[in-house]
């Protein structure tokens, strides 16, 4: 995806996503965090071993492929504020064939999660959903890490980096065979390690590795941010919701602003209620929401709703206001505690179900049927 140029055009438009992903601009509160790391007089004691972790969203794989760049970077030491972007290391980047970067699982690396999320476009969504967090395509496994090993010890010239995208699904093998890698570090090698959930990255990994700090990111920043994104008409609280909803991550609340069920959630109270009253069939609902939504986008539609009306059930205030569900169900209509845990358990077997290729009508109509039943 190219843009025409401009006059003042950035000459980073006019690369596609794939190659931006190692030259795009820093998000506007990883700027402390990339000045101390890239500064002249910090470039000579770079830390060998790097963990940038946290939820989803909050922008640490850019982080991650901006700083591999410039680590690889020819011109890296004049050039602080990012990679030049013109050097032969830059160049090799933006092909995707730069000798001297490993990244595990491949599918992390920028050019190839390019091409697959471009293919996944033409699959069905239960295709498309088997590529989620728990595909076995970002496993990291004890094979893959020797290979890796024999590269950071090949003895090359110039800097090598290491990307270990969704560190903590390694193997415990893998982890194991890691651990000397990191506390033997060898001379112009960075180990990069990302990770969506740090408490399941092994205490011995993390001990070993210096973490980035990225994760607290100030309201006002992040909240700029989203409004910049979305437009100038987005209201204040509409942001403030968002960022609730998304846990505080920037990245994705702009995500799930675009999402296509986020602006049928008040249809799916509609809905719901009206599967309560009686007053519509589990069959009749579930073949209304198969035409507007596929099962992966109506699950974590009823996902989010399930969390208020948890949240309220034990007298919470409503993360969604807009949405106005409190006012929506008297305390006679509330649901029970049990019927709303038996909900989140078909909502888990709907996720298995469309990766295990289960026909999606039939995975549709159970989850539906336990929606009524809430």
């Amino acid at each position: 995806m190219t843009t025409s140029p401009s006059a003042n055009a950035d000459p980073n438009a006019l690369l596609p996503d794939s190659e931006l992903a190692f030259f795009a601009p820093l998000l506007p509160w990883q700027q402390q965090a990339w000045t101390q790391l890239t500064a002249p007089q910090n470039q000579a004691a770079l830390p060998h071993a790097l963990l940038a972790a946290g939820i989803e969203g909050i922008g640490k794989r850019a982080f991650i492929w901006r700083l591999v760049a410039w680590l690889l970077c020819r011109e890296r030491h004049t050039h602080p504020l990012g990679a030049c972007g013109v050097c032969e290391s830059c160049d090799w980047l933006k092909s995707g064939t730069h000798p001297n970067l490993q990244v595990l699982p491949l599918h992390s690396l920028p050019m190839v999660a390019s091409e697959e999320a471009s293919a996944s476009t033409a699959k069905s969504s239960k295709s498309a959903a088997k590529e989620g967090a728990d595909s076995p395509k970002r496993t990291i496994k004890i094979d893959d890490i020797r290979q890796l090993i024999s590269f950071v010890h090949q003895g090359s010239q110039g800097i090598r980096v290491c990307v270990f995208d969704y560190a903590e699904q390694m193997t415990i093998g893998a982890a194991n065979a890691l651990l000397k890698t990191l506390e033997e570090p060898q001379p112009q090698v960075h180990l990069l390690l990302l990770t969506d959930s740090p408490a399941q990255l092994l205490p011995t990994i993390k001990s070993r590795v210096q973490q980035l700090p990225l994760q607290r990111i100030p309201f006002e920043l992040a909240t700029g941010y989203i409004k910049a994104q979305l437009g100038e008409q987005v209201s204040d609280a509409e942001v403030a919701q968002l960022l609730s909803l998304a846990n505080g991550a920037p990245l994705a609340a702009v995500a799930m602003a675009s999402a296509p069920w986020y602006s049928k959630r008040k249809v799916w109270l509609t809905v719901w209620l009206a599967l309560r009253a009686g007053k519509r069939s589990a069959m009749a609902a579930s073949d209304y929401w198969q035409k507007e939504l596929s099962l992966a986008e109506f699950t974590q539609l009823t996902e989010l709703m399930l969390i208020d009306l948890n949240r309220i059930v034990l007298g919470l205030d409503s993360l969604q206001p807009d949405c106005e569900i409190a006012a929506a169900l008297p305390a006679e209509f509330l649901p029970s505690i049990e019927a709303l845990d038996s909900l989140a358990e078909v909502i888990a077997a709907s996720k298995r179900a469309i990766q295990q290729n289960v026909q999606e009508k039939l995975a549709y109509d159970k989850l539906m049927q336990s929606i009524a039943q809430t």
